[in-house]
């Protein structure tokens, strides 16, 4: 399980060194995509192949889910990080989250995700108001 907030900052070659505890679960392999609110995932592969499992049993009539498999699995980068833990992150997908120097790099229990630094504050500051609200909806019964 992925968990904590870090702030490592994207390096002149558009790589970014995974924070040290995740880097054993990663280690195997990753798939980088498009995520929403415009911040990436980041997948360890055996994950990622499970939800594209999910994907493969919805039916090609379904509009919806085609229009999301297209876009997930167009978008989607995999690789291996080095000894060091960087992995590359492709300019298409730097482009669409925004991404310059300063990151925010979030555990998101079965994901990574990767945010600009400036995008995640205001995430933060605009969701934070809603966070007690949405707990019984998300978690019936609450904590």
């Amino acid at each position: 399980m992925f968990l904590g907030t870090h702030t490592p900052r994207l390096d002149e070659k558009g790589r970014l060194i995974l924070p040290a505890k995740f880097r054993d679960e990663l280690a195997g392999g990753v798939v980088i995509t498009k995520g929403q609110e415009r911040c990436l995932y980041v997948f360890p592969m055996p994950e990622f192949q499970r939800i594209a499992g999910q994907l493969r049993e919805q039916p090609m009539t379904h509009k919806a889910a085609r229009a999301y498999g297209r876009v997930f699995f167009a978008s989607a980068h995999d690789e291996i990080p080095d000894k060091q833990g960087r992995v590359t992150i492709p300019i298409h997908l730097r482009e669409y989250a925004a991404l310059d120097r300063e990151l925010v790099v979030i555990g998101a229990s079965t994901r990574v995700e990767i945010w600009d630094k400036r995008a995640w504050e205001t995430y933060l500051a605009e969701s934070e108001g809603d966070f007690a609200d949405i707990e019984e909806g998300v978690l019936p019964g609450g904590l």
